[in-house]
């Protein structure tokens, strides 16, 4: 998340562009959840004369990203699935309650868990997949 408000409005400026060119050699690579985006702590709002500026500022830059990934929970005979998905695609064995108990440990099952999962069994036979 941001420390201040003004960071907030500065990335949002650099986004938006302004009087002074970018330089060609500077890239902004963003990403971030929405909740860190909005500050948890009231008090830490106080100061804006309407709390509210504070929020909708930082869910104006939210909004200005016209990707949003989801990782949603699904259930286990889903993940299982996309892992065996992901296995076949890369020639890599597995055993499913060895991906359920990997799911498990972590609080969650959702297709990013089980590419996390994937990697893991590759790193396990010293291969290195493709991004």
């Amino acid at each position: 998340g941001f420390s201040s408000p003004d960071e907030a409005r500065t990335l949002r400026s650099l986004l938006e562009g302004g009087a002074e060119a970018r330089p060609a050699t500077v890239r902004l690579l963003v990403t971030s959840n929405r909740r860190h985006l909005v500050a948890r702590d009231l008090a830490e709002q106080d100061s804006a004369i309407n709390p509210r500026d504070v929020v909708d500022d930082a869910l104006a830059l939210a909004d200005r990203f016209g990707l949003s990934l989801g990782f949603h929970a699904i259930d286990q005979d889903t993940y299982v699935a996309i892992v065996a998905g992901y296995a076949q695609a890369y020639g890599l064995d597995f055993d499913a309650q060895d991906a359920i108990n990997w799911a498990t440990r972590r609080g969650s099952r959702s297709g990013r868990v089980a590419w996390q999962y994937v990697v893991e069994l590759a790193g396990r036979e010293g291969r290195t997949l493709p991004r």
